[in-house]
């Protein structure tokens, strides 16, 4: 077996197990509640950071001293 098809059926049994796991989550209405709030935390937390630290990167590639 080459490097290519192990990778390949690697993939396709990451994104068969990734969609069995998101079937049995979102089937049932426990699963589809909690499925909401780990989302609203993870974009919660995650979205400002980045634009935080896209708008440090801004700062320092426009020349600006690092300490404001």
């Amino acid at each position: 077996m080459t490097s290519t098809t192990a990778r390949s059926i690697a993939n396709v049994v990451l994104v068969s197990a990734g969609a069995a796991a998101a079937y049995a989550v979102l089937s049932t209405p426990k699963g589809r509640r909690l499925a909401r709030v780990v989302l609203r935390t993870w974009l919660g937390a995650s979205v400002p950071m980045y634009l935080l630290a896209e708008a440090g990167r801004a700062w320092v590639e426009a020349g600006r001293p690092e300490d404001g």
